[in-house]
């Protein structure tokens, strides 16, 4: 479900609260290919360019958003966006944080497969539950594989047990939160932050497991909820981080029409 955005006050007020942005990266090549991505490092389409320069206006329309820090994965699609929508904004400046535990989810052996030639081999009812179930991971990959993560440089200093050959949302929910708890909250509850706003670039299932976290959504409700490509979402928090106000950027019946694209991916 799409929530309405609440917009603040007028030009000249500044709430004295966290607000909190979360962008998914502008569309990718294997987005584009309608490919289970995950962990696989993909670059931008020339959409997924102007997607995150969109979501930089937006941003900068914003008269009571004032960002102080950006935090993303590791993966060039979610860096890149965050560059280019900072760029945009005005506030190419901010201090980055990155980190593994905002990755897409790995989809184990999905990963580089078509998504409705999966679902025609296997069926939609299997197929949805590795998509969208929040307890079936897909069937792993094994240590060596193209797909594990092992061999690549960024993630050298993690230890082999903490990455995945492939996951299910309650294990994104579980490696997220606490990055949520041990990064992201002290930026958006630090006095130099007071009245200023966080923003993560991240992927689908990373923002759909914080969104799961901030809102307490349910294992059954968060399965439903599709999460669109470059439109901003922004909470305002209370100081205990409970939500006061969220909703999407821009458009509201465009950020509809975007999300029900995502939903009909796998056909």
């Amino acid at each position: 479900m799409i929530l309405v955005k609440q917009r603040l006050p007028g030009p000249g007020y500044a709430p004295l609260m966290p607000q909190l942005v979360l962008l998914r990266h502008g569309q990718s090549l294997w987005n584009a290919e309608n490919l289970f991505t995950g962990w696989y490092d993909v670059d931008l389409t020339e959409q997924g360019v102007s997607e995150a320069k969109q979501a930089g206006l937006l941003l900068a329309a914003e008269p009571n958003l004032d960002l102080r820090v950006v935090h993303t994965s590791l993966l060039t699609r979610a860096i890149r966006t965050a560059n280019l929508t900072l760029d945009t904004a005005g506030r190419s400046w901010l201090p980055a944080k990155r980190h593994w535990r905002l990755n897409e989810r790995h989809y184990g052996a999905l990963q580089g497969l078509n998504k409705k030639e999966t679902t025609a081999l296997h069926g939609e009812a299997q197929v949805k539950e590795w998509r969208r179930s929040y307890g079936t991971p897909p069937p792993p990959v094994e240590r060596g594989d193209a797909h594990d993560p092992s061999g690549d440089p960024r993630y050298r200093d993690i230890p082999l047990d903490e990455l995945p050959l492939t996951e299910c949302l309650a294990d994104v929910v579980a490696r997220c939160v606490p990055y949520w708890s041990d990064a992201i909250v002290p930026d958006l509850l630090s006095e130099g932050a007071r009245g200023g706003a966080v923003l993560v670039v991240a992927h689908g299932n990373s923002l759909r497991a914080l969104r799961k976290h901030i809102e307490g959504i349910g294992d059954d409700d968060i399965v439903g909820l599709e999460i669109p490509t470059g439109i901003p979402y922004r909470y305002v928090l209370a100081d205990d981080l409970s939500v006061v106000s969220h909703g999407f950027l821009g458009d509201t019946a465009a950020a509809e029409a975007a999300a029900e694209a995502v939903r009909r991916q796998a056909g």
